[in-house]
């Protein structure tokens, strides 16, 4: 097993672009659909605490179910808990990609982040 994981949805053309990436410059992963398996509530803690991120970007901002929920005018409202037992429950609101390595996190994919993390 590998210790990196890239979790995706595979027909997200963003986490194509970023697979098709790591693929040129041989980074190792494994994969993980994360509409199949999605992230529980430890990993989510675990990959912000890694991240350095603020929690609302593991949200997937753009998604359908995002706007459906109305999330943009009540995640203020919620605490870290609530936002992170929210996340645990559908894939589909967490933003993708996510890349887990041994001591580091990225989520979504910005090139020159990922550039600076691996080169």
């Amino acid at each position: 097993m590998s210790e990196n994981i890239f979790i995706c949805y595979p027909r997200c053309t963003t986490c194509k672009k970023a697979q098709h990436w790591l693929e040129e410059h041989g980074i190792h992963f494994e994969i993980r659909d994360i509409q199949k398996e999605n992230p529980n509530i430890e990993e989510l803690r675990k990959w912000h605490d890694m991240s350095n991120l603020p929690l609302k970007r593991f949200f997937n901002t753009s998604g359908l179910k995002y706007k459906t929920l109305e999330l943009k005018n009540k995640l203020a409202q919620m605490n870290d808990d609530e936002q992170y037992s929210l996340l645990a429950t559908d894939g589909m609101l967490v933003k993708r990609p996510i890349f887990v390595g041994s001591d580091f996190v990225l989520v979504g994919f910005k090139e020159n982040e990922w550039n600076e993390k691996f080169l």
